[in-house]
């Protein structure tokens, strides 16, 4: 909103300083500012809020150090998250952006999600929270939107071939609807999805788009899955989803910018210079609550925080056409989520073959692992805090290493 108040104060009284608007940079400091403001300044009132209302989590006995200090600890902490994301977007993104647009809408939604796992943990006193197939129904559906408007709609398109003669001179081609993503770590770096779909001869064109909804979706409900996985100690999806977050903003700005487009010869997506001030503020945010939530936690995020988080960060990376990265720069949330489907199968496997069900770890998730081994709790989310920087450093250097 401030964006188009300094934009006419600009154009119909060239009031001083208000061209600043019209940078990036300067939106995406703000919103940093901004949202760590809000994190600091109203998080403390929202906690005291839950406490009142005695919304307090409910540990379940798994025989860890520690959790019974965490018992009655305020959740539903994702609503700082949240207010500290949404205010600052709105307040200096432009939102008649599709990109903006898309991200607002999948916030609130993930959020709500979230929110009423938490709801029903808290008030109906049920431990499951919202039931998984319900859960997964409200992740596919806002894959599905997701998807289709990348699709369908009109504003969302690529320009290819970008090159650059000199300071004034730019050619590219027409700005096109692709089925194109990046490939990190080969030379001729983009993947068409229609190539999946190459079999069906003439009408490839007409189906690709349904494999590439559905993949979408996958990738959507998997991020967002393995974040709430990975919120099970103090800070640690909080700290490893910031890292993340700032990996992305550097990668919606280089996708957004047609200078550095074409320096990294990789394609120009106009508008998604927009996500830069988004991921600022969600990047803030996520700093903003460790404030709260650094060990030992004043309050949880709870679903409300987790679930919205994962799924930001998988829509952002689809938006940019940077999905194909996710196994790297996500793979804290990976090896989570894998560490418990190994767990969790091979515990069936040894039960059915051996009569007598054994394990691979200690305990999944493999944060939890490492709890059980005696390392202390913030040691560990030190260390996975640290492998995140390395997965996002390898990340960022796919723009050159092909």
């Amino acid at each position: 909103m401030l964006y188009y108040l300094f934009e006419y104060l600009q154009n119909a009284y060239d009031f001083p300083g208000a061209g600043l608007f019209q940078y990036i940079s300067f939106r995406a400091a703000m919103a940093i500012i901004t949202s760590l403001l809000v994190s600091l300044v109203f998080g403390g009132k929202i906690i005291n809020v839950i406490r009142n209302k005695q919304i307090g989590e409910q540990v379940r006995e798994l025989g860890l150090a520690g959790e019974e200090s965490k018992k009655g600890t305020p959740t539903m902490g994702g609503l700082i998250i949240l207010a500290a994301i949404l205010i600052p977007t709105l307040l200096f993104t432009k939102l008649d952006n599709i990109y903006i647009i898309i991200m607002i809408i999948s916030t609130l939604w993930l959020g709500a999600i979230g929110f009423i796992d938490d709801y029903i943990k808290v008030y109906k006193k049920d431990k499951e929270g919202l039931a998984g197939r319900f859960k997964i129904l409200g992740q596919v559906g806002i894959g599905l939107i997701v998807g289709l408007v990348m699709v369908f709609h009109a504003d969302i398109v690529v320009k290819e071939d970008v090159h650059i003669s000199s300071e004034t001179e730019i050619s590219m081609h027409e700005a096109q609807k692709s089925s194109k993503t990046t490939t990190p770590f080969f030379k001729n770096n983009e993947f068409d999805y229609q190539s999946l779909t190459s079999w069906m001869g003439n009408t490839a064109k007409d189906y690709a788009w349904i494999l590439f909804v559905l993949i979408v979706v996958v990738i959507i409900t998997a991020v967002s899955n393995g974040a709430n996985m990975t919120d099970g100690l103090d800070g640690l999806a909080t700290g490893t989803s910031a890292i993340i977050g700032a990996t992305l903003a550097l990668f919606a700005y280089v996708s957004g910018n047609i200078i550095a487009a074409d320096y990294l010869n990789i394609m120009y997506i106009p508008n998604t210079g927009e996500l830069v001030i988004y991921m600022s503020a969600f990047v803030g945010a996520c700093v903003g609550f460790m404030w709260y939530n650094s060990y030992p936690a004043q309050v949880f995020m709870g679903d409300t925080g987790s679930l919205a988080l994962g799924g930001i960060i998988a829509v952002v990376a689809i938006l940019i056409r940077k999905e194909l990265l996710i196994p790297v720069l996500c793979g804290i949330f990976l090896i989570e989520n894998v560490s418990v489907l190994l767990q969790v199968g091979y515990f069936k496997y040894t039960k059915k073959k051996l009569g007598e069900g054994k394990r691979i770890f200690k305990m999944a998730p493999l944060h939890h692992h490492y709890q059980k081994l005696g390392m202390h709790e913030s040691k560990i989310v030190t260390r996975f805090w640290i492998i995140g920087i390395m997965l996002a450093v390898i990340t960022i250097v796919t723009l050159k290493l092909r």
